[in-house]
């Protein structure tokens, strides 16, 4: 019996670049968060001989069957006639990772790794669904400090098409997870392979354009594909790829080679992964904000309107797209200034972190190696409030409530917050969620520690249901290959049926 086969990937929040993003004339700002998705892959003798169980413990009547076939040097995965439920997003990531694994290895290599029968085991982070109802049910208030307190990859009590998600990416990081850990399970990936985080990894690649080709085929289009990349290659600018590159496999074309598409070495994959993280002594502070917004409509909408006012869309995207890639610059420089001087860095970030931004450039005291440092954070500051003015008109423009009123005012609260740098409304907006990107000093005592004084806003604000995610910028780069030992709760969560 072979080892489990885990891989993990992470959520996202795309703090700059909305809409924008899907063309590929612009990038995007995008965060991966410490939240993941976690696949486990077993061998299961009690499943049968070539066949498939997938389970998704979190959730009611969440168990999935298939069997394998192979026939001219094919291999075909097909949903037991009995499951109470479909799942389009697991059916297709088990039929188009054995279909290129096949052509890639051999259909008897792929038929001989699934014939001891495989249980597959997918949890996702308590982030990714709304807790309120848990916090509400164990008298606990909506705080880190609550969510803490929950045991790791909590059942939601519900089927999966009732959730309430927090709009990190879920279906995203899902997929990858999967596709990655069942490359590695049928012998296409090596786990060393998969442990170079670079963006040109071969290995790496290969996960992701298989990735973003199941994600689309599963959704019935071909979106910016930010998620996907996020889960795959961690924080980082993306410029998206041309959607033309898998147009023939969306349409259904039987003889193309999946391979011939999807290969790392295929040029037509022409998206772009530059490095980014998030300044030191910085955290990026998420919260779900319980009001609902339909992205596809916001997006048509804004679409549609790019297309009938050319020349104000123009203006306004070509303004949005300097601003964002100010903020990204920025943001980096501030990297940059912390390697450059530690202590100094940390001593300016203690010190804005006591007051609010419009204060950090009055001190006429300022010490001379600090100086750029905090007016770099204000430069930080002003763009991101320059970036949500722009997405505000946008807005207006479209009729569109990217940033709407009721948002507005709970960002505008928490950033007059002291040691608060800038947040927005992430993605697409709406009134799904807010960022915040807030300073994070090494020791600071409770009374200036700025994600306190946030937290307490967000716990007395009455305008709008705020509940907070425990998220954070993840360090590691995207998915990975992960040790069941080194996840509190994985095994727990992810044990076989008895």
């Amino acid at each position: 019996m072979t080892a489990p086969t885990i891989v993990s990937a992470p959520g996202k929040v795309l703090i700059a670049g909305g809409y924008l993003v899907l063309d590929p004339a612009y990038s995007g700002v995008v965060v991966s968060t410490s939240s993941r998705f976690y696949t486990v892959a077993r061998d299961a003798t009690d499943v049968g001989t070539g066949n498939i169980r997938v389970r998704s413990p979190q959730f009611t009547n969440a168990t999935w069957l298939y069997a394998t076939s192979e026939a001219d040097g094919k291999v075909t995965v097909a949903p037991n006639a009995d499951n109470e439920s479909r799942n389009k997003f697991v059916q297709l990531a088990l039929e188009k990772t054995a279909a290129l694994a096949a052509e890639m290895r051999g259909a008897a290599a792929v038929t001989e790794a699934l014939k001891a029968g495989t249980d597959i085991a997918i949890v996702g982070d308590n982030d990714f669904y709304s807790q309120r109802a848990q916090l509400d049910l164990q008298h606990l208030p909506r705080t880190m400090e609550s969510l803490e307190q929950l045991p790791k990859f909590i059942p939601t009590g519900g089927a999966l098409a009732d959730v309430h998600k927090t709009g990190l990416g879920s279906s995203a990081a899902l997929i990858t997870s999967l596709v990655a850990a069942l490359l590695v399970r049928l012998g296409v990936l090596t786990a060393e392979e998969f442990a170079d985080t670079s963006g040109k990894s071969k290995g790496r690649r290969l996960s992701h354009n298989l990735a973003q080709f199941v994600h689309c085929l599963a959704q019935g289009k071909v979106g910016s594909g930010f998620d996907v990349s996020a889960a795959i290659f961690g924080s980082h600018l993306y410029t998206r790829f041309d959607p033309a590159v898998i147009q023939p496999l969306m349409d259904g074309d039987a003889k193309m080679p999946l391979l011939e598409v999807l290969s790392p070495s295929n040029a037509a994959w022409n998206y772009d992964v530059q490095d980014f993280k998030l300044p030191p002594l910085t955290r990026i502070m998420l919260a779900d904000v319980d009001a609902g917004s339909d992205t596809p409509s916001l997006v048509g909408k804004v679409l549609k309107w790019r297309k009938d006012d050319t020349i104000k869309s123009k203006t306004l995207w070509t303004a949005l797209d300097q601003l964002n890639q100010s903020l990204a610059q920025t943001l980096m420089h501030l990297s940059r200034l912390h390697d450059a001087d530690p202590e100094g860095y940390a001593s300016a970030v203690k010190y804005i972190s006591s007051l609010q931004a419009v204060q950090w450039l009055a001190n006429p005291f300022t010490p001379t190696d600090e100086a750029p440092i905090i007016s770099t954070f204000y430069e930080a500051h002003r763009i991101t409030e320059d970036i949500r003015a722009r997405m505000r008109e946008m807005g207006q423009l479209c009729d569109v409530p990217i940033e709407p009123p009721e948002q507005t005012r709970l960002l505008d609260k928490c950033i007059t917050m002291s040691g608060v740098v800038g947040g927005g409304v992430p993605g697409a907006g709406g009134y799904d969620a807010i960022w915040l990107l807030v300073c994070d000093p090494v020791d600071p005592s409770p009374e200036i520690a700025p994600y306190k004084r946030v937290q307490h806003v967000w716990t007395k604000y009455e305008d709008l249901d705020v509940s907070p995610l425990l998220a954070r910028e993840s360090k590691a780069k995207g998915a990975r290959v992960e040790r069941m030992e080194d996840v509190q709760g994985l095994g727990q969560a992810t044990e076989l049926p008895k």
